[in-house]
């Protein structure tokens, strides 16, 4: 009895923070009064029902005030259940944190060196990255079964800067990326259903099985592209649109390190500084372009300077608070009519350029465990909400599994799923068109377009 007794004193010290000596369960109950409710008996054996688990809180604005049960025996009434209740208002609703300053470039001020963090937006950003994370990791498994095909290209470890600069931009903003394109794909608004079944090409994937890794879209985002840096110069056309139309509307444009050489960037900031474009230029520095390092590859490293006479920034791009107030002060820099603006994230992939690259051959496996145990952007996160009493272990727990749950369910879906008929392959050619023949691969094979 007394072992019971230290048993579930210990366990309720531990869930209240409150130091409890009790002796007796009487002594207990009294000591924890102000924490404790004792239910009614029991029901009879024939109107009893199991007990499920608590559902994890949602993640919406008013989460503090609903509340977790967290429900253990009574040993000395037989029937009784005490219950410990723990309101979510217990939780800090708001935090401020240090962030790391970015290097300016042409630039006075910069973005802010703290940023201010609610808990909704702390569990939304962990679940939008973590989502990511376990989205990719089951494309890998995919593929290395040879469910996915061809190229694919994934994004694991850089998820912060893709959450980061959804937070700081609104969703009528236009973002255009390369081929490593999964992550912005998610948070563009396209579910993990729809990605991993065009990942395995099939008709309910988000291009309808014909787009593969590099080729999604959605509303206001304009892929996913193949040819390495093209995206650029039709990055600043969409800010040129933007522009035009006067809709007070930013273009995000991303590119690698690897891209960063190429000469159509640069006749692309020229044009974008020219007409004070309403274009963010952003180079994510993952320190390799396919297996050679930045610092083989490039005479000069500062990503940020690039663009000369366009102001540029150097952020921390594992860290998704630093991706968001640089990526702020990029939009309210290009909104005020400034023209564009470059920024270079230091972020890191945690597998190779693809999935046919090991990753491992031109960086060492330490190199790699180094960063995840440093800088992986989704700890960093967590960890920082735990230390400010912002959310609780079990909680995260419970978002992993339903993240979990939620990709199991999106890979069932892309494995069982038809492929698209042949009939459908040449449609969408055109995004409005009349009905229009296609030659097939002879003369005598006729397809047909529908728009």
């Amino acid at each position: 009895m007394k072992t019971m007794l230290a048993i579930i004193s210990n366990a309720l010290c531990r869930m209240t923070g409150r130091n409890a000596g009790a002796q007796t369960v009487s002594e207990l109950l009294t000591d924890l009064s102000e924490f404790v409710d004792l239910t009614s008996p029991a029901a009879p054996a024939s109107a009893q029902t199991q007990r499920l688990p608590p559902k994890p809180p949602p993640t919406a604005v008013g989460t503090r005030a609903a509340s977790a049960l967290l429900v253990s025996g009574c040993a000395d009434r037989p029937g009784a259940r005490v219950v410990v209740s723990r309101s979510f208002a217990d939780f800090t609703p708001q935090a401020t944190f240090d962030i790391k300053k970015c290097d300016l470039h042409r630039l006075e001020e910069g973005p802010p060196v703290k940023a201010e963090l609610t808990r909704e937006q702390g569990l939304q950003y962990y679940r939008t990255m973590q989502t990511v994370r376990r989205m990719e990791l089951k494309a890998d498994q995919l593929y290395k079964q040879k469910i996915i095909r061809g190229f694919c290209h994934l994004y694991d470890g850089q998820e912060a800067c893709a959450a980061g600069i959804e937070a700081a931009i609104n969703p009528s903003d236009h973002l255009i990326t390369a081929y490593r394109a999964h992550g912005y794909t998610y948070t563009r608004g396209v579910s993990v259903k729809e990605i991993l079944a065009e990942l395995t090409g099939r008709r309910g994937g988000v291009a309808k099985g014909k787009g593969g890794s590099m080729h999604m879209y959605a509303p206001h985002f304009y892929g996913g592209n193949g040819i390495v840096g093209a995206q650029v110069p039709l990055g600043a056309g969409i800010a040129l649109a933007c522009q035009y139309q006067g809709n007070n509307q930013v273009c995000v444009t991303l590119y690698g390190d690897g891209a960063a050489n190429q000469g159509q960037l640069f006749e692309s900031y020229n044009m974008a500084a020219l007409w004070k474009l309403p274009c963010i230029f952003i180079c994510e520095n993952n320190k390799y372009g396919m297996g050679t390092s930045v610092e083989r590859a490039a005479a000069s490293t500062d990503y940020y300077k690039r663009g000369d006479f366009i102001p540029g920034l150097r952020v921390d791009g594992m860290d998704v608070l630093c991706v968001r107030e640089a990526a702020q002060f990029a939009a309210d820099h290009c909104r005020a009519g400034k023209g564009p603006i470059i920024m270079e994230l230091q972020t890191y992939r945690y597998h190779g350029h693809s999935m046919s690259d090991p990753g491992v051959s031109y960086r060492t496996r330490e190199e790699i465990q180094e960063v995840r145990s440093k800088s992986d952007p989704i700890s960093m996160l967590k960890e920082r909400m735990l230390s400010h009493n912002m959310a609780s272990v079990e909680e995260f727990k419970e978002i992993d599994i339903e993240i979990r749950k939620q990709v199991e369910d999106a890979t069932q879906f892309a494995t069982s799923d038809p492929e698209p008929p042949l009939e459908e392959l040449c449609n969408h050619i055109f995004s409005n068109n009349p009905l229009l023949e296609v030659r097939g691969t002879n003369p005598w094979s006729k397809l047909k377009s529908v728009s």
